[in-house]
């Protein structure tokens, strides 16, 4: 059995290489949540006029990952004391976000908030907001570090603290450190 969640943090390209790293997610597709466009492009969300976020819809094993552990990682790897950016990339389209399917992921979602801030001498800034249309990004966004990404100096930049940051904190549920 395969369950869903939906979270928003920073730069799609960098929240997905995370995630693809841990143990129990079978999925990540990169896409965009939240606005009010009907399928945005690319173009269209990095403007900042579509209210959209760059996000990512995580598919994992419930049995393998439970949902908590899950928003611990994604609250570990990104930071969500920063208002709509992270790092230079400004914007609501690069806000803190999670999107529930259902009353028992918001509770899970307050949870990890009030677990998250315990740890933090920053406000939390990271909402809740209500589930919306899901819009797959485009194809050449999809599993980007593994194709596109290792060119791309944003990328060597972003995206190799985060995994260190996942496979020193989180170890036992890196795949990479597993192997």
């Amino acid at each position: 059995m395969t369950d869903y969640v939906t979270l928003a943090g920073g730069c799609f390209w960098c929240t997905e290489a995370v995630f693809k790293d841990v143990i129990g997610v079978e999925s990540v597709e990169s896409g965009y949540i939240g606005g009010s466009v009907p399928d945005p492009t690319y173009k269209q969300v990095c403007g900042g006029d579509t209210g959209h976020a760059e996000a990512i819809r995580i598919g994992f094993d419930p049995e393998q990952l439970q949902l908590g552990d899950l928003l611990d990682i994604f609250f570990a790897t990104h930071d969500p004391t920063q208002l709509n950016r992270q790092g230079n990339d400004v914007g609501t389209q690069y806000r803190s976000a999670m999107f529930p399917a259902d009353e028992a992921q918001e509770a899970e979602m307050r949870a990890a908030i009030e677990r998250a801030q315990a740890d933090s001498a920053k406000p939390i800034v990271t909402t809740i907001e209500p589930m919306a249309t899901w819009y797959p990004a485009e194809g050449y966004h999809q599993d980007y570090w593994e194709t596109s990404g290792r060119s791309n100096p944003y990328c060597m930049a972003v995206i190799p603290p985060k995994l260190q940051k996942l496979r020193k904190s989180f170890a036992a549920r890196s795949k990479a450190v597993a192997a």
